[in-house]
């Protein structure tokens, strides 16, 4: 049984334990506001993207682009992991990286060479220690991504996806639903799907062109879809570095209600002891006292 200098040397550390816990709670709860702004103010840059290179692709008959096609064999895959460079998130990268294996493994089995682009000190250490040397690893952006971080990632790909040296890019990371939730999610990167192109607007042949393309549409079409994927890498990031944060403070806040809890149930262990030494003693007391008296 735990002496009274034992649980009481055990409640001063759980109290420690949760003055860090609401700590990070704390700091998980002003950095997710900081990320959600970063989200929403790359939003209207990410929505008229998309919006150009639709209407840029309504003005080109039968867009064609490396980036655009399908190849024949998927013989060689990127997957592209986010994670984060710290801890203490809950499942925040268990999740990514069980889903990464997962899908390693099912490409492999039929019959694709998987490489990986690893993002996040956690992803990288992970599948360095199982023996899989990304293809890039990138470390100390998680909270804070820039367009050059997804840049340089697209660069890894879209020059080997343009000459047939990779079939095919999937990328997975957490989505950014709420504070409370974080969705782990996978977007097929490469090759970009036809429909982000196509026209549905059966009268634009009759219609003028609201644009006027230097040189011509095609040309920046060629240009706006490299920027796409770049795009699409960067809300990834972004999203991840929100979800980040929300798990930190999820699992923060749940370590610092169960120290709570155990604080409270080691005080009642702790004078439940304590009453029971006293009690003893007491009894001690006037067993001696009567036994002086006979």
């Amino acid at each position: 049984m735990a002496t009274l200098r034992d649980i009481e040397k055990r409640i001063d550390s759980t109290k420690s334990t949760q003055q860090i816990t609401r700590t990070m709670e704390m700091v998980a709860t002003a950095k997710i506001k900081r990320a959600q702004e970063r989200i929403e103010s790359a939003r209207p840059y990410a929505l008229a993207m998309m919006e150009v290179l639709s209407n840029v692709a309504k003005y080109v008959k039968g867009a064609s682009h490396p980036l655009l096609e399908t190849h024949p064999a998927r013989d060689r895959v990127v997957v592209i992991a986010i994670t984060s460079d710290r801890g203490m998130c809950g499942a925040f990268n268990s999740n990514i990286l069980r889903m990464t294996e997962q899908m390693m493994a099912d490409e492999r089995e039929a019959g694709a060479q998987v490489d990986l682009i690893a993002v996040g000190k956690k992803a990288v250490s992970y599948f360095r220690y199982r023996g899989v040397e990304p293809l890039a690893s990138y470390r100390d952006i998680s909270e804070k991504p820039t367009i050059a971080d997804a840049r340089s990632i697209a660069a890894h790909l879209i020059p080997s996806y343009e000459a047939c040296e990779l079939d095919g890019v999937e990328i997975l990371f957490n989505r950014f639903k709420n504070v409370a939730e974080q969705k782990p999610e996978i977007h097929h990167l490469l090759p970009i799907p036809q429909v982000v192109v196509e026209s549905s607007d059966a009268d634009m042949d009759r219609i003028v062109p609201e644009y006027i393309f230097e040189p011509t549409a095609g040309e920046v079409l060629e240009r706006l879809l490299p920027t796409y994927v770049e795009t699409l890498i960067y809300r990834a990031l972004m999203e991840s570095a929100a979800s980040e944060q929300g798990a930190r403070r999820t699992a923060m806040k749940s370590a610092t209600d169960n120290a709570n809890e155990l604080i409270t149930t080691l005080t009642r262990s702790y004078n439940r002891a304590r009453q029971a030494s006293i009690t003893n003693e007491i009894a001690e007391i006037v067993g001696g006292s009567a036994a002086l008296e006979e």
